[in-house]
């Protein structure tokens, strides 16, 4: 199967229901034969992730800079965790590592590399499908923003096109699928 690149939360302080839904689809990814490449970190919806793809038998492998070693973040139950000398070398080795990228709910450290992913994919530097998982709205802002932008011609609609946009987790991953093969 694939490799899938999650991009989602870190934070220590998020209610319950996010770290639900990261082990949620962690578990879905292994249930489904797919490797979970995320961020390496044990904390927050990435830990959850990574925790709910191994509890069900998945493959994880996690990338993540030293100075986040350092803070004591790794996850050092990753069945392959790769280190990197800084934040943007960590984004390069996320995407050659992976087939596509799902993005759960996160902050600003999931937008970048939402954005990194997504800008290199408009710049034909990969044809790697991307999708994004609005829960319950958690991005509609975001994507009205987005579609604003193109209404104003500074986003290309064929651009905005290359982000699939799904409910859940279940229908995200059918999305996924449907277009590595």
């Amino acid at each position: 199967m694939a490799a899938i690149c999650v991009f989602c939360a870190s934070s220590r302080t998020l209610d319950q229901r996010w770290l639900d839904l990261a082990a949620e689809t962690g578990a879905e990814l292994a249930r489904r034969g797919h490797t979970l490449v995320s961020g390496g970190g044990c904390v927050g919806m990435m830990g959850a992730l990574a925790d709910g793809a191994r509890a069900a038998g998945g493959r994880t492998v996690g990338v993540i800079p030293q100075a986040l070693i350092d803070l004591e973040v790794s996850d050092l139950a990753s069945d392959e965790l790769l280190v990197t000398d800084s934040m943007a070398s960590r984004k390069t080795l996320m995407i050659q590592k992976s087939d596509a990228f799902l993005t759960l709910p996160g902050g600003l450290g999931t937008l970048d590399e939402l954005f990194e992913v997504w800008t290199t994919a408009t710049l034909a530097m990969h044809t790697k499908p991307m999708v994004l998982v609005d829960t319950d709205g958690f991005y509609r802002p975001m994507l009205d923003w987005l579609a604003a932008l193109t209404d104003q011609n500074f986003l290309k609609p064929a651009g905005l096109g290359l982000l699939v946009v799904a409910p859940t987790v279940s229908t995200a991953l059918d999305a996924l699928e449907s277009r590595l093969t």
